[in-house]
């Protein structure tokens, strides 16, 4: 087998399996961070192409389209690792557009590519995205909503790149009386009203 349509199957492989553990709400941002150089055996920066990109992208959109997520690509460092993605979404999420365009050595190929496939693209300066992939280790922390919670999958690489993903969960505020859980609230009440039972007794 052709190594790109390897690439390609372990994609796809890892995609469905996130898809099995998290839930994914159409309309929410899935970040993607992907160095091709890493993929392909280099180091990150070095050997960037776009043919891998190209390969990479229809799983992710498949991916996007099955669970109608809004696709963000996170760029390299050389443009701060600015984010490219629909100028809908862009809206949806009240991010304000940046004057870039992301290409193979300034960008990155994964964002360069989407930025070519994209119906009406921008570049904004950072998102905070409900879940994500990492392919290579871009370090996609700065573009995840906390709290961040990592994604498992028995595929643990593409092509030689380590894949990382995650989703995000609300932060959990509050002290001791704090309630998570609509059933432990429930029960809470329950608790509350025998307490103070009690407490009326004792006084007496």
């Amino acid at each position: 087998m052709d190594a790109r349509q390897l690439w390609k199957l372990q994609l796809e492989e890892i995609l469905g399996q996130l898809e099995e553990q998290a839930e994914f709400r159409p309309g929410r941002l899935f970040v993607v961070g992907c160095s091709t150089s890493e993929v392909a055996g280099s180091r990150i920066g070095t050997a960037g192409a776009m043919d891998i990109a190209s390969i990479l992208y229809g799983p992710l959109r498949d991916f996007a389209d099955r669970n109608g997520l809004w696709l963000a690509f996170q760029g390299c460092e050389h443009i701060n690792r600015a984010v490219t993605l629909e100028r809908k979404a862009a809206e949806k999420y009240g991010l304000d557009e940046v004057s870039v365009i992301p290409v193979q050595h300034a960008g990155g190929s994964m964002a360069a590519h989407a930025y070519r496939e994209m119906d009406d693209p921008v570049v904004v300066e950072g998102v905070q995205a409900h879940a994500g992939i990492d392919i290579g280790q871009t370090l996609i922390g700065m573009q995840l909503r906390p709290v961040a919670v990592p994604l498992r999958t028995t595929v643990e690489k593409i092509g030689d790149a380590v894949v990382t993903a995650a989703t995000t969960r609300p932060k959990l505020i509050g002290g001791a009386r704090a309630v998570y859980v609509q059933e432990q609230e429930e029960e809470e009440d329950e608790l509350g009203f025998e307490s103070s039972q009690t407490d009326e007794m004792e006084g007496e």
